[in-house]
């Protein structure tokens, strides 16, 4: 049974068991009860597209390279926001289609 689905078990307004014994017996965290993702602003959808766009033009630059780049277009952000940016467009493009992302990993290899 995946995590969702035992979280959609869970009764808040349960009388005879609390979130505690509830949470031990589906053995899951209480926090991930409380805990809501939060999504991408649109500036950093802006800076993931430039990323996307200058990695696509030189496969065969890093993340310093490419924060050097960036204020060349107007976007300013440090080597490691562009490192972590980079790594989750990648596991993304991963999940999206293997094809696309193996001929850049291909590239980027060489």
């Amino acid at each position: 049974m995946s995590p969702n689905e035992r979280k959609a078990m869970i009764r808040k307004d349960h009388a005879d068991l609390s979130l505690i014994k509830q949470c031990k017996l589906l053995k899951i965290s209480r926090s991930s009860l409380y805990y809501t993702p939060v999504g991408v602003n649109a500036e950093t959808l802006k800076l993931m597209n430039e990323i996307d766009r200058v990695f696509t033009k030189y496969p065969f630059f890093g993340s310093r390279q490419i924060a050097a780049y960036l204020p060349r277009n107007g976007f300013h952000a440090g080597r490691h926001r562009v490192r972590r940016l980079m790594g989750l467009m990648v596991s993304v493009r991963l999940r999206r289609s293997d094809g696309a992302m193996k001929c850049l990993l291909d590239v980027h290899q060489r």
